[in-house]
């Protein structure tokens, strides 16, 4: 038994180990490496001429996440130098934290005469026309020849921002916007049932899953169940009477083409004597309530200060 099972130990660390072979070496540093970095700063810096001596005669470059992609040749990469140039403001393209360059020169016969250089980086800027931000991780592919020029680049990056900048050319309707419906008519219900301590009446507009949050809320801060939400209104009105809810202007009730969004908003001011000294303050609040198909307030997003409670006004 014991031989039996030494000799399965010992086909199985023979597996583990021929399953490994070498096809090549990787380099932190290396010439091919200064090449890609030194044509990525010229890109940046918007210098045609500099960038073009980086590149092979030959040179293609590819969309990774494209698999149709036929590639475009070098004339074309340099028009996109320019163009990056003319239209993108305070562009940066750095390592990605934590990343470097790596270089790869591979055993194999088909890649004697090249060096794969491979980067994670991050592409930054503003498109000047339509102020839409760039802000995304971008994997890059070089292939560089034996004369350290870069004979291709296979991208991998987010297509959705240039969609967005292409589609900020056009005006597009995005939805309706009303000024009386059904759904304003349920949040002026809502919130002047609060103004009359009408707790249950209030509460009977929100969804039992409902989420809330405000103005005053960390980012990452959790929202906010209906039963927490209740909590911190009781805890509200045991320092603070609310004598008065005044709109402000008018409520828009805005019906989204784009996820079919039901959204109200209003704007109220929040007339409230604090109890410890009698104090009168008025607080201006904007409400977002987002409505379901049912008709129920599945979110709402409170905008207020709340350091308005803590001052004094004098009238």
């Amino acid at each position: 038994m014991k031989k039996v099972l030494l000799i399965v130990m010992m086909g199985a660390t023979f597996i583990t180990y021929a399953q490994k072979k070498a096809n090549g070496t990787i380099y932190v540093d290396h010439p091919a490496i200064t090449v890609v970095e030194g044509m990525i700063k010229a890109f940046v810096n918007g210098d045609e001429n500099k960038v073009a001596g980086y590149l092979a005669d030959d040179f293609k470059s590819f969309d990774g996440s494209n698999k149709d992609d036929k590639g475009s040749d070098k004339a074309s990469f340099l028009r996109s130098v320019k163009n990056w140039k003319d239209n993108i403001d305070y562009l940066s393209i750095k390592r990605s934290a934590g990343a470097y360059p790596d270089a790869l020169e591979y055993t194999d016969d088909s890649q004697k005469d090249v060096v794969w250089v491979q980067t994670w980086e991050d592409v930054k800027g503003v498109h000047k026309t339509t102020g839409v931000k760039i802000d995304m991780p971008m994997h890059r592919l070089f292939v560089v020849n034996k004369d350290n020029k870069i004979k291709s680049i296979m991208t991998y990056s987010d297509a959705g921002i240039g969609n967005e900048v292409r589609d900020s050319y056009s005006v597009r309707k995005n939805g309706t916007i009303y000024n009386h419906h059904d759904y304003i008519n349920k949040v002026r219900v809502m919130v002047h049932a609060f103004e009359n301590k009408d707790y249950d009446k209030a509460y009977s507009f929100y969804d039992k899953k409902a989420s809330f949050r405000n103005s005053n809320m960390a980012p990452d801060e959790k929202s906010l169940t209906l039963d927490q939400m209740k909590e911190m209104d009781k805890k509200m009105m045991q320092q603070f009477d609310v004598t008065s809810m005044d709109v402000r202007g008018y409520p828009d009730y805005l019906n989204y083409e784009l996820g079919d969004a039901k959204v109200v908003q209003s704007w109220w001011n929040c007339n409230m004597t604090r109890k410890s000294d009698n104090k009168k303050i008025v607080m201006p609040i904007l409400f977002i309530d987002t409505f379901n198909d049912e008709g129920m307030i599945t979110n709402e997003i409170a905008y207020y200060s709340d350091k308005i409670l803590e001052k004094e006004i004098e009238y």
